[in-house]
């Protein structure tokens, strides 16, 4: 079967079986493989892609699903080689150690933000929920996304994260 959408702003067509999944057209079929496999449950969080601006778990979707659908992965964040704020404050601010949750906890703050532009960390732990992180502790994860907030908001400047402690 044959779906056409758009992905990173791309607009792509592939064929595929009635039961292929959404995390593997992604992986095997396009090559972005920033989207992880962590538990083929949703339980991780791990495979998070925004579907039609929305936070979603790649791994249980299928893919005949996604026709007409607009997909972003962690590949489609950064624009000319400049990081995405969320992207840039997990960075400067340490909110990834094996970054293997990284890609899926990012585009899940980046759904959030767009949805809330001034979360409270309250607000921020309830929609990572979802993605689970083995390294970290959550603390500087929390504290990068409230940065990007700022930074998207136009309250904080992107430059100079790294000085930024609470």
């Amino acid at each position: 079967m044959e779906i056409a959408f758009e992905v990173n702003g791309t607009a792509t067509t592939v064929d595929v079986a009635p039961d292929a999944l959404f995390v593997d057209i992604l992986r095997d079929h396009l090559g972005l493989t920033g989207v992880k496999i962590g538990c083929d449950s949703t339980s991780c969080g791990a495979c998070t892609v925004l579907l039609n601006g929305l936070a979603v778990k790649s791994c249980t979707m299928l893919a005949v699903q996604l026709s007409g659908a607009q997909i972003e992965t962690i590949e489609g964040l950064a624009v000319d080689g400049e990081l995405h704020p969320v992207q840039a404050a997990f960075s400067s601010l340490h909110a990834l150690q094996c970054g293997f949750c990284t890609p899926g906890m990012i585009m899940s703050a980046v759904a959030l933000l767009a949805d809330q532009p001034d979360p409270t960390a309250n607000d921020i732990r309830h929609a990572i929920e979802g993605n689970l992180c083995r390294c970290t502790g959550y603390f500087n994860i929390v504290r990068a996304i409230e940065h990007a907030g700022a930074v998207l908001r136009g309250d904080a400047p992107q430059s100079g994260v790294a000085e930024h402690h609470n």
